[in-house]
């Protein structure tokens, strides 16, 4: 595959960030996915997301599997560390990883093909594990490298481009998530940048496995009267619980949201999450009423987006592991062969 790099040079007068980088500086290739695909607004957020959190490019390792949505990470931060695996097999490689090296930021990208067939294994696993990363999966219920099949995530009675009818049940992947214990589940929509770059500044700050379900529509097989992920569709049926503003302890970002009463969530890095309830009984802290929202508006035909659930106390793979605090990569021998004394010890407390 032939990827185009955009031209280095940057206009003098480009906004930077604190950091002196330009958003510019976030981007990647040329994208080659179709025009229109909603994945390149999610890459867009995601550039907008980093420029906004001053993040270092290089401090950031992507990891993808393989689909359209896997060629994404291709098309931003081309100055980060990039690893692109094999179908389904995302999870696993970035949780090596991240316990070989827990000083990079994990950025996870993968599909509902990807996350829902193939890789739902591995996908339950990082959840319940609190791998620490931001998991997006870019879902548009088809298969688009091979022609438009229905993914599992298609909804049942959702019409293909050819008119057939999906018979199957579909996966959640946010009802899963909420269930095997991540500890930050949001879902949101292509089309919607004023939700979804808060959304993956909250994820990226947050410690532990957040995941992000972010509906986007495939323009080529998946965006016609009758199904579920089209552009149409999901505009009809949003149910919004919030609208979220992400405060760094340093520059305020804002954004106009709808009226309502409001929650304050603050994470362990001293970042605020800023909840403006569109429902004022929603309680973004509370599990089980996100996974009761969720399945009502579900039987209702419509589709839940915001950030469902948060856990501002969560802990993520290394503290459950009481790994030690620098990276294991950077440890010598001394420290990894401390001796026979040492193994001793370990093998009578074994006993």
């Amino acid at each position: 595959m032939t990827y185009i790099a955009k031209p280095k040079l940057h206009h003098p007068s480009l906004q930077t960030n604190k950091i002196g980088y330009t958003r510019r500086d976030y981007e990647g290739s040329v994208s080659t996915l179709c025009a229109g695909c909603g994945h390149d607004s999610i890459s867009a957020a995601i550039v907008q997301a980093c420029f906004n959190l001053n993040i270092e490019p290089h401090k950031v390792a992507k990891l993808s599997g393989i689909g359209c949505s896997s060629k994404a990470p291709t098309y931003f931060l081309g100055g980060s560390h990039g690893f692109n695996t094999v179908h389904g097999r995302m999870p696993s490689v970035l949780t090596g990883a991240a316990l070989a090296n827990r000083d990079l930021i994990y950025l996870g990208v993968s599909g509902d093909g990807d996350s829902a067939s193939i890789g739902i294994g591995q996908f339950a696993h990082s959840m319940r594990r609190g791998v620490n990363m931001t998991y997006i999966v870019m879902n548009n219920g088809v298969y688009g490298l091979t022609k438009g099949q229905f993914s599992a995530t298609a909804d049942f009675g959702s019409k293909s481009k050819k008119g057939v009818v999906n018979t199957d049940s579909p996966v959640d992947l946010v009802a899963l998530a909420l269930q095997l214990g991540a500890t930050y589940v949001a879902r949101s929509f292509s089309g919607d940048k004023a939700q979804l770059i808060p959304l993956i500044e909250g994820a990226l700050a947050h410690q532990g496995a957040a995941f992000i379900d972010v509906i986007s529509p495939c323009v080529t097989f998946n965006n016609h009267a009758g199904s579920t992920k089209s552009y149409d569709y999901v505009r009809e049926h949003n149910e919004a619980v919030n609208r979220i503003d992400f405060f760094t302890p340093g520059k305020e970002i804002t954004a106009d949201y709808a009226p309502g009463t409001m929650q304050e969530v603050t994470q362990h890095d001293g970042s605020v999450l800023r909840l403006r309830k569109l429902h004022e009984d929603y309680d973004a802290s509370d599990r089980v009423a996100a996974m009761n929202h969720l399945q009502k508006h579900h039987a209702m035909g419509e589709i839940v987006t915001g950030l469902l659930f948060v856990d501002p106390k969560a802990c993520d793979l290394h503290v459950h592991m009481n790994t030690v605090d620098v990276p294991l990569n950077t440890l010598d021998e001394r420290a990894l062969c401390p001796g026979s004394a040492a193994l001793e010890t370990i093998n009578a407390s074994l006993r």
